[in-house]
């Protein structure tokens, strides 16, 4: 049977085989897994209150989480372009429970300001606003 360390190291690099961790991050990640893999082979009680905990702090202020080439999850710290697909996989959350959670107003995109401006220009660029424009018409036609 494999020790403790052994075992956390093999949790840690299966998550950080799909996740993208700096050496701080795994460090933290494997002293945390050890400590509850120590904790639960003595048969004490993992505390779960330090995850809400952490849940209800934001790991990244709103101001910094709202940046020109990256959003930040106020969750994790985490960037990204967009934020829906992370909060879906990796939280298990809905955009407006996000929202709900951290009081961000519905009119504050969860796209980099960069990401969504080459979309609109790469949208005008294709001429989509004139096809959307012809095809209400012809559907007021009829």
């Amino acid at each position: 049977m494999a020790n403790i360390m052994e075992m956390a190291a093999e949790i840690i690099a299966a998550h950080a085989s799909t996740t993208p961790m700096s050496k701080d991050e795994l460090i933290a990640e494997l002293n945390e897994v050890h400590a509850a893999l120590s904790a639960l082979e003595k048969g004490e009680a993992v505390e779960a209150a330090e995850a809400e905990a952490t849940e209800e702090a934001p790991a990244v202020s709103r101001k910094k989480a709202f940046g020109k080439d990256k959003i930040y999850c106020m969750i994790c710290g985490k960037g990204f372009k967009t934020l829906s697909r992370h909060l879906k996989t990796s939280h298990d959350m809905t955009a407006n429970e996000y929202r709900k959670q951290f009081d961000i107003p519905r009119s504050q995109s969860l796209a980099a300001k960069n990401y969504s401006e080459s979309r609109r220009q790469m949208a005008v660029d294709r001429g989509l606003a004139d096809n959307l424009a012809k095809a209400r018409a012809a559907k007021k036609k009829k």
